[in-house]
């Protein structure tokens, strides 16, 4: 028997059809891609294999030193951790820590594509985006905790930083108080909020009271911006070391090492237009230690090094206005002002086009007014809660966390 299908119904079955194939080609090729990912990532299928009690992943070699003291504090409580990186350079790859798995587990999104299919109870990081970019949550980890690695703003990442986190240990009331209003608007379970310090703060004040007394004739100023458009060289260049040599005051400038790989050509014709000498030096030192604790006051613009220097060595900065557009962070949620901007301004004074020429006035009147000795004081009292227990109160929340999820 013959059917007759007419043009408009022939034409529907067949574009019925090919939806149908071309759809069939497309999961095909998915599975495929999955089952490729997984078949390259070499290690990420041992990591799915077993369920790790503890883990702390970091996404730049620079974090070792939050997480140092947290791993040596579970050494001593006998406790494996553990440590995943995505540094091949990594500290931790060299630490004799018996209590410490190091892995390098790749760079970049072969990290990510790796950490996706993992299992663990806990894993702890300073890496924001969980869940927004790259980095997705496995459904194999039952809590993931984010730490902070500077004294500053939670809301300064990038929008949705922090959303996905379970718990956040902070370091302050206001960052408290940050993530709860954004997790209102955008209706977001609390998570859990832990306020422990700063354990690497913590570090380095034990490492400033066991150092050597030094011996100098002279303030010391110590230049150390920023890299990009809006740091200090980019925005002054030369001026700014013009006005510091025409103080008395002996000047070292520490450039941001990403300045040496973006900024060659500037680099190249500033430190050629001002050798070192008597009353400068160029200091490109893997450890800022010891040329922080020496320099009397830093001048600086939006990098980090600012509240180290002045909440951990006490002394006062001097801080370029940032050009700051809060479009893709976190901040531009919130009407309140973000703590950064608040507190710099009872920390020192802001370097400007108008007040360069008489850098060494603002110099002095940082060195010499106790408002800013105050404002340190009240900066500390607001964003490094409990100093001195950061890494006991760190691992003593893990451990009962741990004990929680195993109950």
């Amino acid at each position: 028997m013959l059917y007759y299908i007419d043009p408009g119904t022939g034409s529907m079955l067949l574009t019925i059809l090919i939806g149908i194939v071309g759809t069939m080609y497309y999961v095909l090729r998915l599975n495929l891609a999955k089952l490729k990912m997984r078949l390259s990532l070499g290690k990420s299928t041992d990591l799915a294999k077993e369920k790790l009690p503890m883990v702390i992943f970091s996404d730049d070699k620079r974090y070792w030193n939050v997480f140092e003291p947290i791993c040596r504090k579970l050494r001593e409580k006998d406790v494996n951790v553990v440590y995943m990186t995505a540094s091949p350079d990594d500290p931790v790859l060299n630490c004799d820590y018996d209590n410490v798995d190091g892995r390098f587990i790749g760079e970049g999104n072969k990290a990510f594509a790796k950490l996706n299919f993992m299992k663990a109870n806990i894993l702890l990081s300073t890496t924001p985006g969980l869940d927004v970019y790259q980095w997705k949550r496995s459904k194999e980890v039952d809590c993931y905790i984010h730490i902070l690695h500077a004294a500053s703003d939670v809301t300064l990442y990038r929008m949705f930083g922090l959303d996905y986190y379970d718990a956040v240990l902070l370091s302050g009331e206001y960052q408290a108080r940050d993530i709860r209003n954004l997790e209102k608007i955008r209706n977001l379970p609390p998570k859990e909020l832990v306020k422990i310090g700063i354990p690497y703060m913590d570090e380095m004040v034990k490492r400033l009271e066991n150092a050597a007394p030094i011996k100098k004739d002279k303030t010391i100023v110590l230049l150390a911006p920023s890299w990009g458009p809006n740091a200090i060289f980019s925005k002054y260049g030369g001026k700014i070391i013009d006005a510091l040599l025409k103080t008395d005051y002996h000047i070292i400038i520490r450039p941001h090492p990403q300045s040496f790989k973006s900024e060659t050509e500037m680099m190249d014709k500033l430190m050629a237009a001002y050798p070192e000498s008597e009353r400068l030096e160029w200091n490109r030192d893997n450890d800022n230690f010891e040329v922080l604790r020496k320099s009397d006051i830093l001048i600086s613009d939006f990098s980090g090094v600012v509240f180290d220097f002045t909440l951990v060595y006490d002394k006062p900065i001097i801080y370029t206005e940032a050009d700051f557009d809060k479009g893709p962070f976190d901040a531009w949620w919130l009407d309140t002002p973000y703590w950064t901007e608040t507190a710099l301004p009872r920390l020192g004074e802001m370097l400007t086009e108008e007040n360069l020429p008489q850098i060494k006035e603002v110099i002095k009147r940082c060195l010499t007014d106790p408002k800013y000795a105050q404002g340190r004081d009240e900066a500390r009292r607001e964003t490094w809660e409990y100093q001195g227990e950061g890494t006991d109160r760190a691992v003593d929340y893990l451990l009962s966390k741990y004990e929680e999820l195993t109950a």
